[in-house]
This record gives structure tokens, sequence and C-alpha cells, in this order.
């Protein structure tokens, strides 16, 4: 059984992948506690697998995103293996601060200040910007980097950060700009 706070349809709304249909399967609970984070993740219900799979299997889109909270709480390979049997791409949004199964797809990581990193293999870095010094999580290795205004109240300024750190890349919340889930 897995602690899901909700499964929806919609288009990614952050990152490499903006703009994509997903469904997102965003699991309960968090081993972090970040002052910007603007997800009521907490209440969930327990899922199965077979619960889990028909659900996501109701939505035409191939891709699958897994969020939370933090998702490495809940996930395993059966899970992962699942998703990949029904068709799907499946990604990840991780503090990376635990393990993931190997056969994830596609490996977003936030890391979070002063929290330990588990894994070594991501495919694309978000920030969440708050005026931090930015060049530590410019030596993870990632093809892609991306740094977010906290809730677009500093936009200005995650402008001018990426101005004056090309590696980076802006990423918006377009979902919240745009007004969809």
């Amino acid at each position: 059984m897995r602690k899901i706070n909700e499964i929806f349809y919609s288009l990614q709304g952050e990152g490499y992948h903006t703009g994509t249909p997903a469904v997102f399967v965003r699991f309960s609970g968090c081993n972090l506690k970040c002052s910007f984070c603007d997800t009521q993740h907490e209440e969930g219900t327990l899922m199965t697998d077979d619960e889990i799979i028909a659900e996501v299997s109701k939505y035409p889109a191939a891709t699958v995103i897994l969020t939370g909270g933090e998702p490495s709480l809940w996930i395993d390979d059966a899970l992962v293996d699942r998703l990949h049997e029904a068709g799907k791409y499946v990604c990840i949004e991780t503090n990376g601060t635990r393990p993931l199964p190997a056969s994830i797809d596609w490996v977003t990581c936030s890391p979070k200040q002063g929290a330990r990193l588990a894994i070594t293999r991501m495919d694309e870095v978000k920030v969440v910007y708050e005026g931090q010094d930015i060049s530590i999580y410019e030596r993870l290795s990632a093809e892609h980097f991306f740094l977010q205004p906290c809730s677009c109240y500093n936009t200005a300024l995650t402008v001018d950060c990426v101005m004056r750190h090309p590696k980076w890349r802006l990423s918006l919340q377009t979902h919240k700009l745009i007004d969809i889930r």
C-alpha cells in the first residue's frame, strides 16, 4: 500500500518538460519541511499498485510524474515496473535525500539547502531561488539546470541570477500563471 494524496491529469508546469501532458501521482508526506513549500501533502489514501495503475490508465498521457511531498518515501522498483508495463514514461520530482529505483526514466532533483543527497543520477536540477548561493548546485552531475522564483515574488532577482550564471535556465510555475492544476 502506498499513501497517495491525489492523482490528476494536467500539463507539467515546471522545468524541462514544461507543457507536456502528464498524469501526476502525488504521494503524501515529506522528510523535509521547507518554508516555501506550496503543497498540502500530509493527507492521503492508502492505495494498492493495482488501484494506482487503474487510475493512471484513465488518462491518455504517456508521461507519469511521481511527486509529493517526497515520493521516494513510497516508491520502489515494483511500482515503476508496473507503470512501465502500462506503457508509461516515469518521471520523479524528488529532493534527492533518499535512494531511487534505477529504472525511473527521468529524475528531477530539487535539492534543499543543508540536506544531504543520496542520489547521484539526475537529469535536471531545479532549485527554488531565495537568494542563496547556487554555485554549490552547479557541481551536481545533471544535464539541465533550472532556477525557479519562490512563488514568483522574486522573479526579477531570479532572472538577474540566471543572467549572471548562464548554466541555469529560468523555470516559472506556468501552471500557476495560466491557472491550471
